[in-house]
């Protein structure tokens, strides 16, 4: 189907309802026609319902065949599929370039029988036939040879699309052709990296690290120009605005790692991204910030995801703070990573909550600890602190039992919790009988 494409779309014009023909590609993909459940459309003849029913057909069945894994199938399906580039309706004719991209890469991607070449020949065709998809799948194939290691085509791939025009420029392409440029960036970025580190390994001394050093920046200075006018467009940029900042602060731009990071976390005109304040944060850790300031990062990143596992060193934070305001939020963001099944049996964190309570009541703040219990007074026990978890507990890890039980002591009189620790127990050594290879 791929290196005769041209033939093959042909064919699919003149093929009469009764003839049945096969191909086999250079590659040994053996594509059928697939009389069985897809009629061959003579569009001349029909009428274009036919058409449009026959096209239809084949798109779900190719759905359906890619969500099942069956590549082969898919390949089939695709081969009659094609003729949707002939479509009477402009609308639809229009859009089918895009589709078989998308429908056609995602089968050679994984087709047995495929290869780069196969692959990089189907690419090529498709640029030529959706001419307004050219940017993309550029883009799209590059990544793919990125993905085989093959990082000189892909660059080469990419500078030809760089310098790519149709029409007036648009703002959708404009942002197509930035990050086509990042992507180049980011190709600059994997081998400054790598001369960064034979650069480690050298004697700052030595002649060869100066010049190496010299080289280096002018690399930097190329990845520069490719990436900073995607990274101050609105969007998610993580791997571009990582490489960035490490080549920043690298020559010793600090000021300007720091604005590229606060605006890629405040500006209003960017989505909201978990990601840039873990960014901003860790920028601010290495240059030893003041508390407060990673604190007023961290509180944002709170606030978009309660569970993050910086929130332990979250809660760290504003333990060690003088405000109250600060101690109490602390307590809270104990609570909040707890209250995710995920974190259920995150023993570092029921630890801290142990400690931290106890310091509490010390400390005569027990409407602190009123105030957060409140809202999870009616499901807590049954999420945390059942029977059923209990046991498990006990037998996967005592520790987090015994953290997880000191919490719940709290809420619960004496006499209560003792019997509830014999009957946990006496259940524990009537498993252990009847499983004796189990450690409790």
């Amino acid at each position: 189907m791929i290196s005769d494409f041209d033939e093959e779309l042909t064919k699919l014009a003149v093929a009469e309802d009764n003839q049945e023909t096969s191909v086999v590609s250079k590659t040994g993909m053996h594509f059928p026609w697939l009389h069985k459940h897809v009629e061959a459309v003579v569009t001349g003849g029909k009428k274009k319902k036919d058409f449009a029913q026959t096209t239809s057909a084949c798109l779900s069945f190719i759905q359906e065949a890619l969500l099942k894994h069956q590549w082969q199938q898919a390949a089939e399906y695709m081969h009659s599929y094609l003729q949707t580039l002939e479509d009477s309706d402009t609308d639809k004719r229009q859009a089918a370039p895009e589709i078989i991209w998308k429908l056609g890469s995602e089968i050679l991607f994984y087709h047995p029988k495929s290869n780069v070449e196969t692959f990089n020949s189907f690419a090529d065709r498709m640029k030529n036939i959706g001419v307004l998809n050219y940017l993309k799948i550029s883009l799209q194939h590059a990544l793919y040879l990125l993905h085989h290691g093959m990082l000189e085509d892909a660059n080469r791939n990419l500078s030809k699309a760089e310098t790519w025009r149709y029409g007036e420029k648009s703002s959708s392409q404009e942002v197509l052709l930035n990050l086509v440029q990042a992507y180049k960036g980011l190709l600059e970025y994997y081998t400054w990296s790598r001369k960064k580190m034979e650069l480690s390994k050298l004697d700052e001394d030595d002649y060869a690290y100066a010049a190496k050093t010299r080289n280096m920046l002018s690399q930097s200075c190329k990845m520069s120009t490719n990436i900073c006018a995607l990274v101050k467009t609105p969007g998610v940029w993580d791997p571009f605005v990582k490489s960035y900042v490490e080549m920043l602060e690298f020559f010793g731009d600090q000021d300007g790692a720091r604005e590229m990071l606060t605006n890629y976390a405040y500006d209003e005109k960017f989505p909201s991204n978990p990601n840039a304040h873990v960014y901003l944060y860790e920028f601010l850790k290495r240059e030893k910030a003041p508390r407060a300031k990673l604190i007023s990062v961290l509180k944002i990143l709170h606030e978009i995801v309660p569970s993050h596992t910086l929130m332990l060193e979250f809660h760290t934070l504003l333990r060690k703070s003088e405000t109250k305001e600060h101690q109490k939020l602390g307590l809270t963001v104990l609570f909040e990573v707890l209250d995710f099944a995920g974190c259920n049996k995150n023993i570092t964190a029921w630890k801290y909550l142990a400690k931290y309570l106890k310091q509490i009541l010390m400390e005569s703040h027990q409407d602190w600890v009123e105030e957060e219990w409140k809202s999870r007074r009616n499901w807590w026990p049954a999420f945390h602190f059942s029977f059923f978890w209990a046991k498990s507990d006990w037998k996967a890890d005592t520790d987090l039992a015994c953290c997880k039980y000191f919490r719940y002591i709290l809420k619960q009189d004496h006499e209560t919790l003792k019997k509830k620790i014999k009957r946990m127990k006496k259940s524990v050594k009537k498993y252990t009988i009847v499983n004796p290879g189990v450690h409790t």
